[in-house]
């Protein structure tokens, strides 16, 4: 199927895309949005959250996941969030590569995505069940949200020094700040 020239799709044809596509595409509503290539500090941040996420949970019955991983945020939307977390069994949308349950999903901003980042996507991933934690990382100041789900709502905390620990409740365990941003140089 050629991408260009088709700019709504169903849900089946897009699981049937999705499942073939060497490119990674993002579905909302029966639109599909190209993912771009990341920035190198983009990349760099969201490996060192991925990285160290699997090192605080290695014991545990958790996959962190980099990017690629899809995500089922809706009945007719679909994510691509830089990193996720999955406990016990990972579900699948049938055969494809669309999980059903992350624990955790981060998004780092990138100057095109930041609003969607705090606002849309955001919207949509509170909407998923199964999802305890929502990480916005910004690569271009030292700056975290942690959306923690609080029964039916959600509490929102924001880290921006090098020394703090983002709680993640629902992993039991804490995520350094300084891990997330191993390697990355801000200008002053």
């Amino acid at each position: 199927m050629v991408v260009e020239r088709v700019r709504q799709m169903s849900v089946e044809q897009f699981l049937d895309f999705a499942e073939t596509s060497e490119e990674w595409y993002e579905y909302i509503d029966g639109e599909l949005y190209p993912m771009t290539t990341p920035t190198f500090r983009h990349n760099i941040i969201g490996n060192n959250i991925a990285f160290s996420l699997r090192t605080l949970l290695a014991g545990k019955n958790c996959q962190a996941l980099g990017m690629g991983q899809g995500v089922r945020v809706g009945e007719t939307r679909f994510l691509i969030p830089d990193v996720c977390v999955v406990c016990e069994e990972p579900l699948l949308e049938s055969d494809t590569r669309i999980l059903l349950n992350p624990v955790l999903v981060g998004e780092v901003t990138s100057p095109t995505t930041v609003n969607a980042d705090r606002g849309a996507k955001r919207d949509y991933y509170f909407n998923v069940p199964s999802l305890e934690t929502y990480l916005v990382v910004d690569q271009h100041r030292l700056n975290v949200e942690l959306h923690t789900r609080d029964g039916a709502s959600w509490r929102i905390d924001t880290y921006s020094n090098i020394d703090d620990e983002l709680p993640l409740e629902a992993l039991n365990c804490r995520l350094p700040l300084g891990d997330i941003y191993r390697n990355v140089e801000f200008e002053s």
